[in-house]
């Protein structure tokens, strides 16, 4: 009788851990099923994601031999700090010959403009001249009109035997006087016409040569300017500085070493510049819209801090499509390899000065993709690190002096 009541009792109590076994795994899938229908289906997630940033190379413009090298690897600089400076005697010497073309320039220039003044004085006293001959024709054409007309009243008054031989050969000879002095009057003429002709082709010579330009803006002078400018350049390109702030990487350079134009030096990565680029598998990215809410987790700080940010771009083309050596799929055996493709997220920037990151990375994201109202498209945004090769404050300078060249050899020339 004991045995059946025990058995009973083991019954009950087998029954109740089977239901309150039930019981609990029913909570449990209640709970997960109401997690997934709340948040889960909303999520996607990868630990394929690294951080991106700038790598902003530093490479010579022009040629030379380094003689300092003022930064190493690690070393965190500002922007405009110096960071290389080549041996500046050879851009030096081209600047002195440069600006000594300038000044040539400028005086021949002159030369020319008062070589044009010249020949148009030259053209204007020819047309006074020649108006004078005109008029000393005149008046030598006059007189032996008078001469003649004399001469044929005295030949009539000699043939009545009124006058002598004598007198009419004085007035024969006074009339051919007149005459050689009128055709020489003429002959005067003529060739004054003949001057004013060569004075103004030399004008018009002398014209093609500064016609519708300046002083400053003479082709010669201009030629000569730029060549100024390329050497003032390049005397201050010797000099390289840090066209951003950030931390230097990738040292190759020494002293002693002859660079060429265009070879990388070094890289200064801007650490407050950074992003995450997430590689995210092709089905996963069909809620994916850009403005989406992203937290991250880094493996330099494990899961203690916990990084915010957004999406704020995805790849136009999946990694094996910007391979050095792309897959030809349409050949061969055909294999089907799930593709990633990168999206862009935006780092919150107070975090990312509070916990420095370092490009390379690795990055746990969660996107959050229950917001699904953005687009999927990047829309043309402001690039996020605005660089300037070249400052206007040395093309300024390159200008003043220019300015300050013409002006001390343009002499008094009224050109502007």
């Amino acid at each position: 009788m004991a045995t059946i009541e025990s058995n009973k009792s083991q019954n009950s109590t087998r029954w109740k851990a089977i239901v309150a076994m039930t019981l609990f795994f029913l909570v449990i899938g209640a709970v997960i099923t109401s997690w997934w229908l709340l948040v889960g289906q909303f999520r996607e997630k990868t630990d394929d994601a690294y951080v991106g940033g700038y790598d902003v190379q530093i490479t010579p413009r022009v040629s030379g031999t380094v003689v300092s090298v003022l930064v190493d690897d690690t070393q965190q600089v500002e922007a405009g700090h110096m960071l290389v400076e080549m041996d500046k005697a050879d851009a030096a010497v081209s600047l002195e010959q440069a600006e000594a073309t300038l000044a040539d320039a400028v005086r021949s220039v002159r030369g020319l403009y008062s070589g044009s003044s010249q020949t148009r004085a030259a053209v204007s006293q020819k047309i006074s001249n020649i108006e004078r001959l005109h008029q000393q024709a005149r008046q030598a054409e006059a007189e032996w009109q008078r001469a003649r007309d004399d001469l044929i009243r005295k030949e009539g008054l000699a043939q009545q035997k009124f006058i002598s031989t004598e007198a009419l050969q004085s007035v024969r000879a006074t009339a051919q006087s007149a005459e050689a002095a009128w055709r020489a009057a003429e002959a005067a003429v003529k060739e004054g016409g003949g001057e004013l002709d060569q004075a103004r082709e030399q004008k018009i010579g002398a014209d093609v040569l500064v016609d519708g330009t300046t002083l400053n803006r003479h082709p010669r002078v201009v030629m000569a300017a730029a060549q100024v400018k390329a050497a003032y350049l390049a005397l201050h390109r010797a000099t390289i500085s840090a066209p951003v702030s950030g931390f230097i990487a990738k040292r190759t350079v020494q002293i002693g070493q002859h660079v060429d134009a265009g070879k990388p030096l070094m890289s200064v990565i801007p650490l407050n510049q950074l992003w995450v680029d997430a590689n995210f598998k092709e089905a996963e990215l069909s809620h994916v819209r850009l403005g989406q809410p992203v937290t991250m987790t880094a493996d330099l700080y494990g899961t203690g801090f916990t990084f915010h940010g957004k999406v704020i771009g995805l790849s136009p083309g999946t990694g094996a499509a910007f391979a050095v050596l792309p897959p030809q799929n349409a050949s061969g055996n055909w294999i089907k390899i799930v593709q990633r493709l990168p999206v862009r997220i935006q780092l919150d920037q107070s975090e990312l000065e509070e916990h420095p990151l370092r490009m390379g990375l690795s990055m746990r994201v969660n996107v959050d993709t229950q917001d699904r109202s953005g687009s999927m498209l990047a829309k043309v945004r402001e690039a996020g690190l605005p660089i300037k090769q070249t400052s206007d404050q040395e093309l300024n300078d390159a200008e003043l002096l220019i300015t300050r060249i013409i002006s001390q050899n343009r002499g008094a020339t009224r050109q502007e």
